[in-house]
């Protein structure tokens, strides 16, 4: 890495920047020239953060960024400079303890990465040198060895494959571990290659390193025997990555072209931006407010104490003269140390250990995601998994849901229905109520069961056999697959007993989008069945059972932009084809008007019943316009800069002037539950909005199932058909409806109460909006900025006054731009992505909160999620249940650490109005250092993982429950101004309550008084048994776990202060609590004050609760809302009954 820096820096990169030449097998092209091998980085992988060297500098300086830990090592070194009253251990050992508490899990974590690199970096590999085959370790490959892999293998760096064990010089390959798509794909073998590989003399140029996984660039010179070098284009498909791995051939031999951490694998290895919780920053706002608290108590104090010294006689009493130096010593300088030490005196009340209890209560609390049965899937046999821990609270105050259409919300399993052709609906039916399978429903009433003549029929079935790029699994490999468990599970591509011939009866399908199966499946009911693909050659079965073969001369991809993917090949007789399919949008201003009037009723028609459909077009290519295309595309292809845009050029050029012969309707069923779901999650107050590839009246109808648009629902479309109505410009056209819908919506509509939505508000309209692609762009990026920015605004208004949003037709680029803009605009609402798909990335790493599901379309969403869970169903619980109780327990925790430090250090600061203002501290220094780390820390962890106030079963009925808790409900200044003027009362009270005990002079047996470290004890006493009884109170679910913490807290208390007190401790100067606990107890008064003052302190608690109504709709639900033990799946703990909650206040 560093050496790539200092390269850089240095110029040496200056002859890299384009493209970088390889050698293969280190062979110099030319035997004149002398061979001088290029410097290449080596194939060592590096996912870890640290060294040995470096791990204690870099991992204290990241935690020393935090301010708490900054903070406390500040106070720490003035402690240790300046003559302070406490100890440099009160603060020290807190911080010490949690810096190596996050050391260690981070240093654990890392040793992690550092085996699974080892494992990876030692892994054995096959290279071909000098004639023989020698094992290497995978970290010492160079780019230009030639690597050799077998089947089930991953391959240890990118390759350029040379040769393949099959015979049609193809591999298949599974890219799992890359982009999450368990589908097979195809990779061909340069053409031209020797076949023996060690003659082959060549080099290969190409880019330089770069991570995205579609695109390669570049080309091979072959050379042989003095002739002119034959040159080759190179793209993805010779390209194998690091990481996927080979399937379905015996072995495969290729050139190292990137290694390392210049792999496309390592270079899409990226550490995901860090998303920081709302309460995260409500948690500074509450630290800055108690460090004005903390400064003001200290600067209160230091003036005080001059104001006080300036009195004759205060400054220097007769029995304690000043020094000479004391005398000596600069005023200002000692106003300075004076206030250092009041706020090393007072620094208790920023509470250090909240951190570590915060990041304990996150890390612990994701497990019970993970551990909840009802998130597992029988058919993946996987539960939830949870990447960030980070954003558990989260969950709880999500108010926008953006969500995918395909394989989130449908289960992207699709179905052939249909097909339209010329003009004639032709539905399936069973093949044996007529000769060829067809069944004619449709078409003009006077040509009633007429077809479309059988040339255009079989010229359809033909498109759809051979415009595709599925392989065919053959039989006996795959009786081997379904023994490997290969052919259901990775693709679920197996023939469902649909065939209609019986020699395909043990046929399978490998494809890279359920679409294309389900077109051939539909094309096998009809009679015609695609054979495979052999060196070039597609071969197809038609109805007279005939064999008719295909040369294979061009793929043209599919690519979403252009949104169709076309192929040319040449028949028998010698005529060369073009058939292209893809979306109405982009084909059909690409064919003949007449033509489409006849197909575009039957594409509505089925897109509103929901169907996807596709369209299906033709072209014969003249021997002229083949050649010119050939020209183009190889060239185009042989480009090394900006092939992709001169590709795209090519195929423009060619898919034009096609004749369109008819369409196709595929069905994408509905997720289960997916409308319960989204109701719940409308119930809950969230806005759920759906972005989509898909077309509008698909998408539209896939609304209406989910009950996301209902029938009363008034849709406002802003499409570039609205557009497009009104026969004046767009963009005027666009501004008029933006302010008719921005009256409509807005405006016009009542004033919506706060907490009510649609399913309870009868008395308004319901508003739906939709818009798609092209005119979010014109929304987004109008020619002027000041237009841009008012759209922006009215479209933002109208979607939120919409009680859903629907967009079509978006890039996904576009998706994100939505969850940006809805992110950034007023009140910045907590936003939630959720997608199964590569094209879900942006928008779910955009989110707030990222969820994947564990879909077909593979996994790179769930890499790239802070959740995943394998169905849309189980969001309503990661939502409704797991993140309300989040949000209740982390917000819970947050206040109560606020809360007992403020009601510790109260007592410290009076008692400076009764000593002088010497800094004389209250407590013992054991007290100041173990209060928060050992007395108070285990009850509120244990509360904050296990409480739940409200049982899951009810949460999961009542969605209006989590408007409760909407916009951080619990965190505001409302709740924090209760919890610190608690604080202020508790404090106020342990003081002078012990105060006034001490106004008796006679406390014990023998006369005797007590002194100030009794008095501090006494104080002490109560306030731990006050703030552990606190939570005591409020916890509404208990479990054995809580009676552990809780009583051994208070019970660990006693003990400690026993024997700290009751030994002499030869470490210690002088030891000011020795037997103060155990003498303070053999008096009745100090029993009778801490007893009477717990009470006093509880009691305003106690008296709300039990005379407060229970109000709200849900007072009917309060005997629902204690847990009886063990109801939740969650807690696989042995719980107690639940006799020991105190009633519930709302």
């Amino acid at each position: 890495m560093l050496r790539r820096r200092l390269n850089r820096l240095l110029g040496g990169d200056e002859r890299r920047v384009d493209s970088r030449t390889i050698y293969v097998g280190h062979r110099s092209c030319s035997a004149t020239e002398a061979f001088i091998p290029p410097k290449f980085c080596d194939n060592r992988i590096v996912s870890s953060k640290y060294t040995v060297w470096n791990f204690l500098p870099k991992n204290l300086f990241e935690q020393f960024r935090r301010i708490a830990n900054f903070y406390f090592l500040i106070i720490f070194l003035v402690q240790v400079i300046v003559d302070t009253p406490t100890s440099p251990v009160t603060s020290g050992l807190p911080l010490f303890f949690v810096i190596t508490v996050t050391a260690i899990k981070q240093g654990y974590e890392d040793w992690l990465r550092h085996k699974a690199d080892n494992e990876v970096n030692k892994y054995l590999v096959t290279v071909l040198e000098d004639g023989g085959r020698i094992q290497k370790e995978s970290e010492k490959i160079k780019v230009g060895d030639v690597v050799e892999v077998e089947e089930d293998e991953t391959f240890p760096c990118d390759l350029i494959l040379l040769q393949s064990s099959r015979d049609d010089d193809t591999c298949f390959v599974t890219t799992a571990s890359l982009d999450g798509e368990s589908n097979h794909k195809t990779h061909y073998t340069v053409p031209d290659t020797e076949k023996d590989l060690e003659s082959l003399n060549a080099t290969i140029e190409c880019e330089q390193p770069q991570p995205d996984l579609y695109k390669f660039v570049g080309r091979m010179h072959i050379y042989k025997n003095d002739q002119e070098p034959t040159v080759r284009s190179l793209g993805p498909e010779n390209l194998l990555l690091k990481g996927a791995t080979l399937k379905n051939t015996q072995k495969i031999c290729g050139v190292a072209v990137y290694t390392g951490m210049e792999t496309k694998m390592a270079l899409n290895y990226q550490g995901k931006s860090q998303k920081r919780s709302a309460v995260e920053k409500s948690i500074n706002a509450f630290l800055l407010v108690y460090l004005c608290i903390l400064v003001s108590k200290a600067l209160v104090c230091t003036t005080l104490k001059y104001v006080w010294q300036s009195k004759p006689g205060q400054d220097e009493p007769w029995y304690n003269e000043k020094t000479q130096r004391e005398k000596e010593t600069n005023l200002y300088l000692k106003m300075f140390t004076d206030f250092l030490s009041f706020m090393v005196l007072f620094n208790f009340i920023i509470p250090v250990s909240m951190y570590v209890t915060v990041e304990m209560q996150k890390f612990l609390g994701s497990f019970f995601i993970t551990w909840d049965k009802d998130f597992f899937d029988p058919e993946i046999k996987e539960g939830a998994l949870v990447n960030t821990s980070d954003l558990n609270e989260e969950l709880g105050q999500v108010e926008y849901v953006f969500t995918d259409k395909t394989g989130t919300l449908t289960q992207n399993n699709m179905e052939f229905i249909e097909c339209c052709i010329d003009g004639f609906q032709y539905k399936y039916r069973d093949a044996s109520s007529e000769l060829d399978g067809f069944c004619v429903t449709d078409g003009p009433v006077s040509k009633l069961q007429q077809k479309a003549g059988r040339e255009k029929e079989e010229l359809f079935l033909r498109a759809l056999c051979l415009c595709h790029t599925v392989q065919v699994k053959e039989s006996a490999e795959q009786g081997q697959g379904q023994r490997d468990g290969l052919i259901d599970e990775v693709d679920g591509l197996g023939v469902d007993g649909e065939v209609v011939h019986p020699l395909q009866e043990q046929r399978g399908f490998i494809a890279s989008s359920p679409d294309e199966v389900a077109l051939v499946k539909g094309a096998m009911r009809y009679g015609f069945t695609f054979l495979g693909l052999e060196s070039k050659t597609m071969k197809i079965l038609n109805r007279n059972n005939d064999v008719e073969m295909y040369e294979l001369l061009h793929v043209l991809n599919f690519d979403p932009v252009r949104r169709r993917m076309s192929v040319i090949v040449r028949s028998k007789s010698g005529d060369t084809l073009l058939f292209c399919k893809g979306a109405d949008s982009s084909i059909f201003p690409r064919v003949r008007r007449e033509e489409v009037e006849r197909i575009r009723m039957h594409v509505e028609r089925n897109a509103t019943e929901g169907y996807r459909t596709l369209c299906v077009a033709y072209k014969i290519l003249s021997a002229e316009e083949y050649a010119q295309a050939d020209a183009g595309l190889r060239e185009a292809r042989l480009a090394l800069q900006d092939r992709e845009e001169k590709l795209m050029t090519v195929y423009n050029q060619v898919e034009t002037g096609m004749s369109l012969i008819g369409a196709t309707a595929v069905e994408d069923r509905l997720q289960e539950e997916a409308a319960e779901t989204m109701e719940a999650l409308q119930g809950a107050g969230m806005k759920v909005w759906v972005l989509t590839g898909d077309k509008m009246e698909t998408a539209k109808s896939t609304c209406y199932a989910c009950r996301l648009f209902q029938r009363n629902t008034e849709l406002l479309e802003l499409t570039v058909r609205t557009l497009e109505d009104g026969g004046r410009r767009r963009e005027e056209r666009l501004h008029d409806l933006l302010l008719e819908y921005h009256k409509k919506a807005v405006q016009d509509a009542p004033p919506v109460k706060a907490g009510v939505t649609r399913s309870w508000s009868s008395a308004g309209q319901d508003y739906g909006f939709i818009i798609d692609g092209a005119t979010l762009s014109m929304v987004l990026n109008s020619s002027s900025e000041s237009n841009s920015n008012r759209y922006k605004n009215l479209f933002l208004q109208i979607c939120q006054n919409c009680t859903s949003v629907l967009c079509c037709r978006m890039a996904p680029l576009q998706k994100a731009q939505i969850v940006k803009m809805v992110k950034n605009s007023k009140g910045s609402p907590i936003t939630l992505s959720i997608g199964d798909g590569a094209n879900d990335v942006s928008m779910i790493l955009e989110a707030h909160v990222g969820i994947g599901i564990k879909g077909k379309e593979g996994r790179q969403a769930v890499r790239n999620s802070d959740y995943a869970i394998p169905k849309l169903k189980h969001l309503k619980k990661l939502l409704l249940a797991h993140g309300h109780l989040y949000y209740v327990r982390i917000a819970h925790l947050v206040q109560y650490f606020f809360y007992k430090n403020l009601c510790f250090i109260l007592p410290q600061f009076l008692y400076q109005f009764f000593c002088g203002y010497s800094q004389q501290p209250l407590y013992d220094a054991a007290y100041l250092t173990m209060y928060n780390i050992c007395f108070t820390s285990m009850p509120i962890l244990a509360y904050s993982l296990l409480e739940q106030h409200i049982c899951m079963e009810v949460l999961l009925d009542n969605a209006t429950l989590y408007r409760e808790i909407a916009k951080n409900a619990m965190l505001r200044w409302g709740p924090f101004l209760y919890w610190t003027l608690l604080g202020v009362f508790h404090g106020l009270l342990f003081f002078f309550g012990v105060r006034f005990l001490f106004s008796n002079p006679a406390l014990q047996d023998n006369g005797q008084v007590f002194g100030n470290w009794s008095y501090g004890t006494i104080v002490f006493t109560v306030l731990v048994f006050t703030v552990t009884l606190k939570l005591a109170l409020d916890t509404r679910h208990w479990t054995w776990i809580n009676h552990f913490v809780i009583w051994g807290s208070l019970a660990f208390y006693v003990f400690f202060s026993f024997f700290w007190g009751g030994i002499i401790w030869p470490f210690l100067r002088q030891q000011r609590l020795y037997f103060v606990f155990a003498n303070m107890l053999s008096s009745v008064s100090a029993w009778l004050v801490i007893i009477l003052l717990i009470l006093l302190s509880l009691l305003p608690e106690i008296l709300l609760v039990v005379f407060r109504k229970p109000r709200g709709p849900h007072a009917r639900q309060m005997k629902h809302r204690l847990p009886s033990s063990g109801t939740s799946t969650i807690f696989m703990l042995s719980q107690t009954a639940s006799t020991h909650s105190f009633s519930w206040s709302d």
